[in-house]
């Protein structure tokens, strides 16, 4: 004898809540780079598991964005604001511009794939 489907499905088990303080000091252990760690004309290349982004900072607080997403909307080099980064749910790590492991998510929503690796490429200062 088939049984026919009630209709009804187990529920899952609940995500194991974390608390703010919990967060604040997993955002401590995460190695990236942050936002405070930034000059103007800092460069950075991140490598998604879809995309390669390049941004510029800009002395504002916002970046020059090329590559990815824009690249293939025919947006060219776009000015963006940052975010922050996530773990893929709506905490976000607001100091954070890139991390490897997170997504880093724009000022519009649009969010990247998980990033593969971040290099910060520092701007030249006179006498370095």
């Amino acid at each position: 004898m088939t049984r026919e489907s009630s209709g009804i499905h187990r529920a899952r088990r609940p995500m194991k809540a974390i608390h703010l303080d919990g967060l604040t000091e997993a955002a401590d252990l995460v190695d990236g780079v942050r936002r405070r760690d930034l000059d103007a004309g800092d460069r950075i290349v991140i490598s998604t598991k879809n995309s390669v982004y390049a941004l510029t900072a800009r002395a504002d607080g916002s970046f020059d964005v090329s590559g990815g997403w824009f690249e293939r909307e025919g947006e060219g080099r776009t000015r963006v604001e940052i975010r922050g980064c996530t773990a893929g749910g709506h905490a976000i790590f607001t100091d954070h511009i890139a991390a490897k492991g997170l997504f880093m998510e724009f000022a519009d929503g649009l969010r990247t794939t998980r990033i593969r690796s971040v290099r910060l490429i520092p701007v030249r200062k006179n006498g370095s």
